[in-house]
């Protein structure tokens, strides 16, 4: 991947020298060649989604604080999840199904292909979350309004419309955030939670579920977005090498017309 086919490696280079202009060339050649060693267990372990027992997920994705979301369920509460591609998101996915107790949902964009599409959706959902077309979010969550619910969002993916999404400044960079966590946490004053995703080791990773806020209603709009993605940001720079750095994610120039939320 990285020394005979050299995926993407010009858009990996580009990334990591906007991301990190501090950094030596030497620096980020010692990330890059890190982060295509990951990239690699990440496809073999994506394949093995298809076919990964519920042990062997709870065997090597462990979920630190459950309890947290837990309690919220226990008290009839639902809440806005949101976590990014670093470390190994799709077990991430599968995991909520397991450990916790709420009704999980994940936004899935249809394929082009029925057969993958049918694939995906079954090994994605093998462990009961549900995957929910974005148009079919709405429906979903009304049909779903007598039950804790937790939809997934990943907030680190490129809008296509970008002038009705948040932007701010991620990695030394103008970016623009998708609002749609924030705007049905802000719809329904449920809280907001990051999913902060760590590879322990090769094969085992960890989630640890941190408090966005509370009580959305009593945030300034875009809040909660720049709050969450800097977490995010604090994780890329502590371990750089587990991000996705495939993501041709500035893609795209802020324009003229560009609207501010106003929440």
């Amino acid at each position: 991947m990285y020394r005979v086919i050299g995926y993407r490696r010009n858009v990996v280079e580009s990334n990591l020298k906007n991301s990190f202009p501090e950094k030596s060339i030497e620096e980020l050649k010692i990330i890059e060649k890190k982060f295509f060693k990951h990239f690699c267990d990440i496809i073999v372990e994506t394949l093995k989604t298809f076919t990964i027992s519920e042990k062997d997920i709870r065997e090597r994705f462990a979920f630190k604080n459950a309890e947290m979301l837990n309690k919220y369920y226990d008290n009839g509460n639902s809440v806005i999840g949101v976590t990014a591609h670093y470390g190994n998101w799709e077990w991430g996915a599968l995991s909520m199904g397991i450990f916790l107790e709420h009704k999980t949902m994940g936004i899935f964009h249809q394929l082009k292909s029925d057969f993958w599409d049918k694939r995906l959706r079954s090994s994605r959902g093998k462990f009961g979350l549900a995957l929910v077309p974005t148009d079919q979010v709405k429906p979903w969550l009304k049909e779903n309004n007598n039950t804790p619910v937790l939809p997934g969002f990943v907030g680190d993916q490129t809008p296509h419309k970008v002038n009705r999404c948040h932007w701010m400044t991620f990695l030394n960079q103008e970016t623009p955030v998708f609002l749609g966590a924030e705007k049905y946490a802000r719809e329904n004053n449920w809280p907001m939670v990051y999913a902060a995703i760590r590879k322990e080791k090769r094969g085992y990773y960890s989630v640890e579920v941190i408090l966005v806020s509370d009580s959305p209603l009593t945030e300034q709009p875009t809040a909660l977005t720049e709050k969450h993605v800097k977490i995010l940001e604090e994780q890329i720079k502590e371990a750089p090498e587990y991000w996705l750095w495939t993501h041709r994610r500035w893609k795209r120039n802020k324009p003229d017309n560009y609207e501010t939320y106003q929440g």
